[in-house]
C-alpha cells in the first residue's frame, strides 16, 4: 500500500531508540525525509545510519525536549534544511522513577509534565504555522494506555498522558479547518531493548527464559491482553505511518490504543 509519504518532511521526537526509532525508520521507508531528534548523540547517529543504509533520508538533531529553546531549534533547523514540516510525531517522554505516590515530589511532577506534556505543546506550537500555511499537516501524539487506564504507580506519568489525550482533541478542533489532522497513539506493553532487559533480569531470578519471562509478565500485569505477549515497536510504527499519511484525511481527534486489548474501557 502506498501511503503517499514520499517527499513529506517529518520530525520524530525521542526518535533514536525503541518506539521512536521504529517510527523514524518506518516513515523513512515510506519516502519521508525524517528529522530524528533526541538527547543522545550516539543513538541518534546509529538511527540515522540505519535509515541511510536502508535507502532512506534522515538527519539527527540533538535536543533536550524538557526545555523550550531546543524544541524551537529543531523546528527551525528542519525548515531551514527542508523548507517546511508536514508531520510531527511527539514521542519524547517517559515514566521514570519514583513510582510510589508517597515518593513523588513536586519537582518530580513538574519534570514529568515538562517532558511528557509540555514538550508536545511546544512542538505543536512551533510546527502549526507551517502546517496551516500549506493547508496540510499531521500531528501524532504518543500517549500510553496509562492515560486511560492508570494504575496506582506512576501517577505523574499517567496524569501527563491523560493530558496528552485531551490536548489531542483540543488541537484537532483548532487546526482541522486548516487541513491539520491531530491524533493520539496509545501503546500498551511494547517490546523495546530496555523493556526486554528489565523483564529478562526479573525472570532470570525466577529461573525463566527471556521469552517465558515476557509471557509471564504480560499475563500477570496485563490480563486483558488477548495475545498474551507484548506488542512490537514496528506495530506501533505501522499505525503511526498510516495516521501520518494521505490516507488518514478523515481521522482526527482520536485516541488509537495499540495494547493487545489490555485496556478494559470501551
Amino acid at each position: 500500500m502506498d501511503l503517499k509519504l514520499a517527499g513529506k518532511v517529518a520530525i520524530v521526537t525521542g526518535g533514536s531508540k525503541g518506539i521512536g526509532r521504529a517510527i523514524a525508520e518506518r516513515l523513512a521507508a515510506e519516502g519521508a525525509k525524517v528529522v530524528v531528534a533526541a538527547r543522545g548523540q550516539e543513538a541518534l547517529d546509529e538511527t540515522v545510519a540505519a535509515i541511510a543504509a536502508a535507502g532512506g533520508e534522515a538527519i539527527a538533531i540533538s535536543a533536550d525536549f524538557s526545555k523550550p529553546a531546543p524544541i524551537q531549534h529543531v523546528v527551525d533547523e528542519t525548515v531551514r534544511r527542508f523548507g517546511t514540516v508536514h508531520i510531527l510525531v511527539n514521542n519524547a517522554g517517559g515514566g521514570n522513577a519514583p513510582f510510589r505516590w508517597d515518593d513523588i515530589t513536586d519537582e518530580d511532577w513538574m519534570a514529568t509534565l515538562e517532558l511528557d506534556l509540555m514538550s508536545a505543546v511546544r512542538a505543536a506550537r512551533a510546527v502549526l504555522p507551517h502546517m496551516q500555511a500549506q493547508k496540510w499537516g499531521r500531528i501524532i501524539n504518543i500517549s500510553s494506555a496509562a492515560g486511560v487506564q492508570p494504575e496506582a504507580n506512576y501517577a505523574h506519568y499517567s496524569a501527563a498522558k491523560a493530558a496528552i489525550n485531551n490536548l489531542t482533541k483540543t488541537l484537532s478542533r483548532y487546526a482541522g479547518k486548516d487541513g491539520v489532522m491531530v491524533n493520539t497513539v496509545s501503546p500498551g506493553l511494547i517490546r523495546t531493548p530496555l523493556f526486554e532487559q528489565q523483564v529478562a533480569a526479573g525472570g532470570k531470578e525466577r529461573g525463566l527464559s527471556p521469552e517465558e519471562a515476557l509471557v509471564a509478565f504480560t499475563r500477570k500485569l496485563r490480563p486483558g491482553n488477548v495475545r498474551g505477549t507484548p506488542g512490537e515497536a514496528r506495530e506501533v510504527a505501522d499505525l503511526v505511518a498510516f495516521l501520518a499519511s494521505e490516507l488518514s484525511g478523515y481521522i482526527t481527534g482520536t485516541n488509537h490504543r495499540i495494547d493487545g486489548g489490555a485496556t478494559f474501557a470501551v
